[in-house]
């Protein structure tokens, strides 16, 4: 989750590197193509980064990062100024600014970027964001200001109008089509009137995709001539029910399905028909058919018992005593009887075996900004008549029962609505689910069948299990402080992007943890048997934990294969929003 808007992930990784990745794994089809070595393992190194030194606050000056192989350029969607910068990576170890693009006449900010070929494409927020946003081209390799300083007025390739709130761009594999995930974020949701308050009417506009067909020209000079289509859900206003039944979470006040929706993220597969898309606060993946531009399923993903060893989480940061409400925080991962609902944020997709499988970055979100909806809320206060004893196992059914305890779960942020008008409470006021906020974890999903999705594999509680005795940066910290056990009582590291690449007959997943920072990979070549490869984590801070420094807050990911490295090795590109870093992580492989 964005620090600037909730719900603002977009980890825009250029859907034809996934693909070159795919074949890469798969042996492409060429008898007379040179077999790509694998790698027995691989690390990461940071060799490079910028920073806006001229910045009084580099918050968010680096969010979503793409890379252009024939220019050279990484593009860096820029929150501070509403920009988006251009860094020279010739030299990976010295990456140079060397303009800014200003979208300012076009709209409000720029919330993603993707590049193909020397196609930039832009996903640009209307002000308000309510109203329908924009996707702007541009070519890559353009001539930039004369001084590194300046901001270039560049004048777009083209301009399309998309939904309200375009959160996240992307390519297909082929560079012929473009897809924009819509939020379609409300400013408010109905507000009854008080005797005091006048009522608030919704201001809440539909989720959609938009599928951008590009034309590009085939001349020496780049052109496109760009036409929109548009997936949207208002087939599924009729099938709120049913979608209730299925897990997907729609819970908005007075919000069809179309508008309670709201796409976050979407990866294409590997051939290049299919998207799929996350639908974050509700909990679902939706299934695109690219070439009709139209939804074709909305699926459930469940939720994650933490009661099964292995799924545990550290669920307070006042834990060092036993059964009390003024505790001190301790390291302290465990099993509980409750759910964590997966809600993700960045989604990729791989081929394995002949299938298309899905990763996603639950990160979790709540819906807590707007007038007329909060849904988060903590344990002990909400359930302060107790926990239904037919759902918990010794529970007394009063404020005394001993999960509710602040060392316990009583400080845990959880959802008063799972689904629906489900307050999660039976008729005397108990407490008969608890739900909380994201799965602190990745998961691999199962793309074949119907109805809700297979889960084939989730890391269960292992980044936190990874991140309990990190020598620069407390357990559980955010992005924004050096606390002890500061996230625990919420998501935790929360895990954020993801990306995949493969090398040889391997591929690998690269999770980005937004708040105690880092990247982990993992080797997911059979979704069923991953397995832990490393973890890089480049925050600071001094012997007593309070200095702030280092890349904090890794928000977008891009992968960089070698063959379109500017050194001939694989690279990972990341956008840090805390520090305002775009890091340059090299991708070193072991044979």
């Amino acid at each position: 989750m964005s620090l600037f808007r909730p719900s603002r992930v977009r980890t825009a990784v250029a859907a034809s590197l996934i693909g070159i990745s795919s074949l890469a794994a798969c042996g492409g089809g060429d008898d007379d193509a040179p077999v790509e070595p694998t790698p027995t393992t691989l690390s990461l190194a940071r060799i490079g980064g910028y920073t806006d030194a001229s910045l009084a606050s580099p918050l968010g000056a680096a969010e979503i990062t793409a890379y252009d192989a024939g220019s050279k350029r990484v593009f860096v969607v820029n929150s501070v100024l509403a920009t988006v910068d251009v860094i020279d990576l010739a030299n990976p170890a010295t990456p140079v600014r060397l303009t800014s693009i200003d979208i300012s006449a076009l709209g409000a900010s720029v919330n993603s970027v993707a590049v193909h070929n020397g196609l930039v494409a832009l996903a640009i927020e209307a002000n308000p964001k309510t109203s329908p946003g924009k996707v702007a081209f541009y070519n890559a390799a353009f001539t930039p200001a004369a001084a590194p300083a300046t901001t270039t007025a560049l004048a777009p390739l083209a301009v399309v109008t998309v939904g309200a709130l375009p959160d996240m761009v992307t390519f297909t594999p082929d560079g012929k089509t473009v897809l924009v995930a819509n939020e379609g974020e409300p400013t408010t949701y109905a507000v009854a009137a008080t005797a005091t308050t006048p009522a608030v009417p919704a201001d809440d506009p539909e989720g959609s995709i938009s599928v951008i067909t590009v034309n590009r020209g085939t001349g020496a000079t780049l052109t496109v001539a760009p036409t929109v289509r548009s997936a949207g859900f208002a087939a599924y206003n009729p099938q709120v029910d049913a979608l209730r039944t299925q897990g997907v979470r729609l819970f908005g006040p007075g919000a069809t399905a179309a508008q309670d929706l709201e796409p976050e993220y979407i990866t294409v597969s590997p051939d290049g028909t299919t998207a799929w898309v996350t639908l974050q606060e509700n909990n679902a993946l939706a299934k695109v058919d690219i070439a009709t531009a139209s939804v074709t399923e909305i699926r459930a993903l469940g939720t994650k018992d933490h009661s099964v060893a292995g799924n545990g989480l550290d669920p307070s940061d006042e834990d060092a005593g036993t059964n009390t409400n003024t505790g001190t925080p301790v390291v302290k991962i465990g099993t509980w009887p409750l759910r964590g609902m997966y809600l993700p944020d960045a989604i990729t997709s791989y081929s394995a075996g002949g299938q298309t499988y899905v990763i996603t970055a639950n990160e979790g979100d709540a819906r807590t900004d707007w007038p007329g909806l909060n849904e988060e809320v903590r344990i002990r206060a909400y359930c302060s008549a107790g926990l239904d004893p037919a759902v918990f196992a010794g529970a007394t059914g009063t404020a005394a029962d001993p999960l509710l305890f602040d060392s316990n779960l009583g400080r845990l942020r959880i959802t008063n609505l799972p689904n629906g008008n489900d307050t999660g409470k039976n008729a005397a006021g108990q407490c008969n689910k608890l739900h909380s906020f994201g799965g602190r974890s990745f998961s691999i999903w199962a793309t074949s069948g119907t109805g809700a999705m297979v889960r084939v594999y989730d890391s269960g509680d292992d980044l936190e299990q990874r991140t309990t005795a990190l020598p620069n940066v407390p357990f559980n910290a955010s992005h924004d402080n050096a606390t002890l056990d500061g996230r625990s009582a919420s998501k935790g590291p929360e895990p954020e992007s993801v990306v995949t690449a493969s090398f040889g007959s391997k591929t690998y997943a690269f999770i980005g943890l937004e708040r105690v920072g880092g990247v982990m990979v993992y080797d997911v070549t059979d979704p069923t048997k991953v397995s832990f490869v490393n973890y890089l984590n480049t925050r600071a801070a001094d012997a007593t934990g309070t200095v702030l420094s280092g890349d904090r807050g890794p928000e977008g990911l891009f992968f960089v294969p070698a063959a379109s490295s500017p050194n001939g090795k694989p690279l990972l590109l990341v956008g840090n929003e805390v520090s305002g870093s775009t890091a340059v992580f090299q991708v070193n492989l072991a044979f």
